[in-house]
């Protein structure tokens, strides 16, 4: 090479031109750039030069200005086109002469420049191009021009996500779809989430952290989501809609009922029907009535909901309540199990209505102890809707004209006595329901009332019929029971506070129930066998256990056998556990959150045990709302001592709270 060689390098990647000056050792050159900074290259390092010619560092600007007008890169491809069909390779001389008509050294620099930075038309081989074949120049022209337009969505993207963030509607682009979940994805899972890189590359174009809650937090500015979303939902595989097909199903049945399977049921539309729930509740699935025999004896009837009068084992509606498996309540609202229309209309036990029902008639003996019973697929209609208190209200007032809720309610108190006399473990510790209605959150603590302990019975007393009727047929169905319990001594309860304290200390003790297809004795209820069918709207097992009874009440062939009943009670199991625990972590969310809203408040609370005395952790209950928490604590306590607690400091998304302990004259 000859000073004063006009050559081309790289810089970064980018293309730069320099004059050669001075050789530097055996192989190296020293070449000086327009801007009169020297490199020192070595031969390969040199894309491109041009001989014979001298130029000076000065001249470089208008040599660059010179080919300009001539990188036009759409020129290549009628270049492509003259050479493809003969499989002709090119070098950049050639190429000037054939674009050009020129081998000027600025014409054929410029033909280098367009046939180095070509990725449709040529391939390099050596010193020279070959023409790509129709099939693969067609193949990068659709993969550019994808790639341009995903340019324009992601700058389009980002011009929306611009918008929104200050508060302007925005129409969101099926394009933004993906980015948008990936955000959501990494805002819900974190470092799990799947598919990351565009929620990251989103959160670096806008200069935000790559954390998830800074996703978060973008999700909430942009207005998809509420600075309260559930992310225990989110994370579960809970569906939180119904299908268009399953919607429809619905529909289809609700104008076109299907026929009954059982054309002759029972005509209870004679007795008085009491459905008694709380006042916000929309599934109405059990009603209580009491009739008098000619020979005086008393018969109570539990009436149940049936949904099996507007589904089949397997068709749409079925498999759906089974995905499901159970109706989730939140503070916020419910994720039901069937779609609304028909949980809260034709399947629901609704007053003034006739409703098809399956109807439990049960005669106690005077101890409280199952005397005779049967079973029937009825027609009932409900007279009253009661709530809680308007029953605690009746029944402490003896309103003569509802004696038979009067009647119902001293049963239930004979049913308890006889349970507690089977060793029956009543664990009494106070409850609370966190309702949050717009932005307002409210806690309520739930009286262990008359009503609700009546309820609670009659619900009981239905299961024990149910399962005794199965036992007896052979039925394979989900029957509940509990291990017997290895309880601390009457005198090591009896050092310890009655009351929550006390429950709270028997309740570690007890073991899990079991799901099992025999039946086997419920501990804490005093059951020799017991299983659940008071809620077939709300839980797919009870609805199973709706299905066998009801195949078996007609004669029919079981529509489930022992294995598919086995198979069905492992995945009920499992979907219901993470049901529980969407439920758990969105009550201690807004729990959290409550006492953030009122973190001047000061909590009377009640010590019930410790949770690692060495660390000075303990598990307390706040009275006033009925809810445990633990809190650390830097004195001597004792299970039953109770303190004045502060909230310090709260984060409900982080699930994070601490308390400081107020001294009794500082709320003075």
């Amino acid at each position: 090479m000859e000073k004063g060689t006009l050559v081309e390098f790289r810089v970064n990647g980018d293309r730069r031109l320099a004059i050669a000056d001075r050789p530097e050792g055996k192989k190296h050159w020293i070449v000086v750039d327009e801007r009169g900074q020297n490199h020192t290259l070595h031969p390969r390092q040199i894309e491109y030069e041009i001989s014979n010619q001298t130029y000076k560092p000065s001249e470089i600007a208008q040599f660059l200005n010179d080919i300009q007008p001539y990188l036009d890169p759409s020129s290549l491809e009628v270049a492509w086109e003259i050479l493809s069909d003969a499989g002709d390779s090119v070098d950049p001389n050639e190429m000037a002469m054939l674009l050009f008509s020129d081998k000027g050294a600025p014409l054929c620099y410029a033909a280098h420049c367009l046939l180095s930075e070509d990725k449709i038309y040529f391939k390099q081989k050596g010193d020279r191009y070959e023409p790509r074949s129709a099939s693969q120049v067609a193949e990068l022209k659709h993969q550019g021009e994808a790639e341009a337009q995903r340019q324009r969505d992601w700058h389009d993207f980002l011009e929306r996500l611009q918008h929104a963030a200050a508060g302007e509607s925005v129409a969101w682009q099926p394009s933004d779809r993906t980015r948008l979940d990936a955000l959501e994805r990494f805002a819900t899972f974190g470092e799990e989430a799947t598919h990351r890189a565009p929620a990251l590359e989103t959160l670096t174009a806008l200069k935000r952290p790559e954390t998830p809650q800074a996703a978060f937090g973008l999700l909430v500015e942009l207005g998809i989501w509420s600075p309260h979303e559930n992310l225990a939902v989110r994370r579960s595989q809970v569906p939180t809609h119904f299908s268009t097909k399953v919607l429809q199903v619905t529909h289809h049945r609700l104008e076109s009922p299907p026929d009954d399977l059982d054309p002759n049921r029972l005509d209870l539309t004679h007795l008085k029907v009491y459905t008694i729930d709380d006042e916000s509740t929309r599934e109405i699935d059990d009603g209580l009535s009491l009739e008098t025999l000619p020979d005086g004896r008393e018969r109570l009837w539990i009436h149940i909901a049936d949904p099996t009068r507007w589904i089949t084992p397997g068709d749409e509606l079925d498999l759906e309540a089974r995905r499901r498996c159970t109706t989730i309540y939140l503070p916020t609202g419910m994720i039901p199990m069937f779609p609304s229309e028909l949980a809260t209309g034709d399947m629901s036990l609704n007053p003034g209505k006739i409703s098809c029902a399956l109807s439990f008639g049960v005669i106690l003996d005077e101890a409280g102890a199952v005397e005779d019973y049967s079973i029937h697929a009825s027609l009932i209609k409900s007279t009253y809707r009661l709530t809680y208190e308007d029953v605690d209200e009746m029944v402490q007032l003896g309103v003569q004209a509802e004696s038979e809720l009067e009647a119902i309610a001293q049963w239930a108190k004979r049913r308890q006595a006889w349970r507690q006399s089977q060793g029956s473990i009543a664990i009494h510790m106070p409850e609370s329901s966190i309702k949050v209605q717009g932005d307002t959150v409210t806690i309520d603590v739930l009286e262990d009332s008359i009503s609700r302990q009546l309820v609670a019975e009659m619900m009981i007393l239905a299961g024990e019929v149910a399962a005794r009727y199965a036992q007896t047929h052979q039925l394979p169905l989900p029957f509940r029971s509990q291990p017997q319990p290895e309880l601390p001594s009457e005198e090591e309860l009896l050092l310890l506070p009655a009351g929550p304290v006390r429950a709270c200390a028997i309740r570690r003790c007890m073991p899990r129930s079991e799901v099992t297809i025999t039946a086997a004795r419920h501990a804490s209820l005093g059951l020799d066998t017991y299983t659940q069918v008071t809620s077939p709207i709300r839980r797919y097992s009870d609805l199973l256990a709706h299905f066998q009874i009801k195949s078996h009440l007609r004669g029919d062939v079981l529509p489930f056998s022992e294995e598919a009943v086995k198979d069905l009670m492992l995945s009920i199991g499992s979907t219901v556990y993470e049901a529980i625990l969407v439920e758990r972590q969105t009550n201690r969310y807004w729990g959290l959150e409550f006492l953030r809203r009122n973190a001047d408040q000061v909590w009377q609370a009640l010590m019930l045990r410790w949770l690692r005395e060495h660390e000075g952790l303990a598990l307390v209950l706040l009275e006033d709302l009925a809810l445990e928490l633990p809190v650390v604590l830097n004195r001597a306590i004792a299970p039953g001592d109770q303190l004045l607690l502060k909230v310090s400091r709260v984060d409900p998304r982080q699930d994070e709270i601490r308390f400081q302990e107020v001294a009794a004259q500082a709320v003075g």
